[in-house]
């Protein structure tokens, strides 16, 4: 019977399992399967429901990409109240192993082995090989990952940089911040650059005037698609502002990463939101934004930028990670 890999992106909003070959470099998609996060009790749950509907296959190692800081293969979820640790899940299915990777980690493992196809080209920039790549992901919060090619390994690093404080550039940011600030406090970067950060824009932009599209959908997760839709249509103003406050600060903080990170092999703008966008990243307000950094605008230049099209990207790692640390057979 083919041994298979358990790979797994545990968001905040909803959870991708997926059975794997164990091929290198990219393992092969045998099955997969989506989940609502916050209508299961834990992933221990969710695993379990997975493998009895696969019909409880031979699986030599597991990973799991999850929203949150990892410490000795364990995670307290930031936006989820579950913790997730991988000793004890991989006891508990018998697994001879199962790593947990954050998803920006485990998304980072993934990029090296995409396709063109599965990809947007947002600057073309002057590719290096071999070269660092970075991730950026705006989704239920905001992720950052690098990636660094030693030889021929891979080694991602992982960040919280959603957490960092937001850099207001612009008089109109100023004002968001001083708005945000008046309610909630100290504004962090997911704040703004993410889905709830894109239904916080939607709500500022529309402070003294009422929505011509109507109400967003009551389900807090439709929102972000329902402002990105009104956005695009062109009928209302301050919806069409919401996303070009969002798409800048993305462009901005995408330039702040190159810098940090100098990713030479190329930049990609994972999550849910960027593919739905492709073409307000393609314009102005997204690439000066990204390049206006001074003296280093040129360098910024001439860093290849993408948007991943594949949704799960950061499940392929997962898989990617859970065959590199399949143990050799005795």
């Amino acid at each position: 019977m083919t041994q298979l890999v358990l790979a797994g992106d545990v968001g905040g909003t909803k959870t991708w399992l997926g059975l794997f070959t164990c091929d290198a470099p990219r393992p092969v998609v045998v099955s997969t399967r989506r989940f609502r996060t916050l209508e299961h009790d834990g992933i221990a749950a969710i695993i379990a429901r997975f493998l009895e509907q696969a019909g409880t296959p031979p699986i030599v190692s597991a990973c799991l990409g999850v929203a949150g800081p990892v410490r000795n293969n364990a995670s307290q979820l930031t936006n989820v109240p579950w913790r997730i640790d991988g000793v004890d899940l991989a006891e508990r299915f018998g697994f001879a192993t199962l790593r947990v990777l954050n998803d920006l980690e485990a998304m980072a493992y993934a990029v090296p082995w995409l396709a063109p196809s599965e990809l947007a080209v947002i600057q073309p920039g002057t590719p290096v090989k071999g070269g660092t790549v970075a991730v950026i992901a705006p989704g239920t919060g905001l992720g950052e990952a690098c990636l660094h090619t030693v030889g021929e390994c891979h080694h991602a690093l992982p960040s919280e940089a959603g957490h960092s404080d937001f850099p207001a550039r612009t008089p109109r940011e100023l004002e968001l911040v001083a708005s945000l600030t008046a309610t909630n406090g100290r504004v962090a970067l997911e704040d703004v650059v993410s889905g709830p950060g894109l239904v916080t824009l939607h709500r500022f932009t529309h402070l003294t005037s009422t929505c011509t599209q109507g109400p967003l959908p009551d389900d807090a997760a439709r929102q972000p698609s329902a402002v990105t839709a009104f956005a695009l249509n062109g009928r209302c103003g301050p919806c069409q502002e919401a996303l070009d406050l969002f798409v800048a600060a993305l462009g901005a903080e995408t330039g702040n990463l190159a810098l940090r990170t100098l990713p030479r092999a190329g930049l990609y703008i994972g999550g849910g939101i960027g593919s739905q966008i492709v073409p307000a990243l393609r314009s102005a307000c997204f690439l000066d934004a990204l390049s206006t950094k001074g003296p280093m605008r040129s360098l910024v230049e001439q860093i290849p930028i993408f948007v991943i099209l594949e949704p799960k990207v950061a499940l392929i790692g997962a898989a990617v990670k859970a065959v590199e640390i399949h143990p050799a057979p005795s």
